[in-house]
């Protein structure tokens, strides 16, 4: 899935509300926020930019809209991602593998417990040139 419009981190936090608990009305989104709480008509233009750049959908309920979720927060993580490498890494994941082993957020041992998971998901035989 291709996401063309990117979220702001506002517009980002009301959609976790939403994959979180599922179909509200904006009255319920108010509910779950702490204290203190966001103005319903805050709420309520973020929810209607959600649902133009294609990511809530809603129902009908007499005078009054119940909105929810039409793109998964899996398929939006993924198409984040791909943005980010697209962006920042020259469009590869080998850059973004090197980013973290020089910058030591992931240890050489990681890299190679990620190699064998991705070895066995993919079926590719094990290079085992170490005698």
């Amino acid at each position: 899935m291709n996401i063309i419009n990117e979220l702001t981190a506002k517009e980002e936090e009301v959609m976790q509300y939403f994959w979180e608990n599922g179909p509200m009305f904006v009255k319920q989104l108010v509910e779950k926020y702490p204290d203190p709480k966001p103005h319903f008509n805050t709420l309520s233009t973020y929810v209607r930019s959600l649902e133009e750049k294609g990511y809530l959908s809603h129902n009908v309920f007499g005078t009054t809209y119940r909105y929810f979720a039409i793109i998964k927060e899996e398929d939006y993580s993924k198409s984040n991602l791909k943005s980010v490498v697209r962006k920042y890494f020259d469009n590869s994941y080998l850059n973004v593998v090197s980013s973290l082993i020089k910058d030591e957020n992931i240890s050489v041992e990681e890299v190679r417990r990620l190699l064998d998971e991705v070895e066995k998901s993919h079926g590719a035989p094990k290079n085992n040139s170490k005698k």
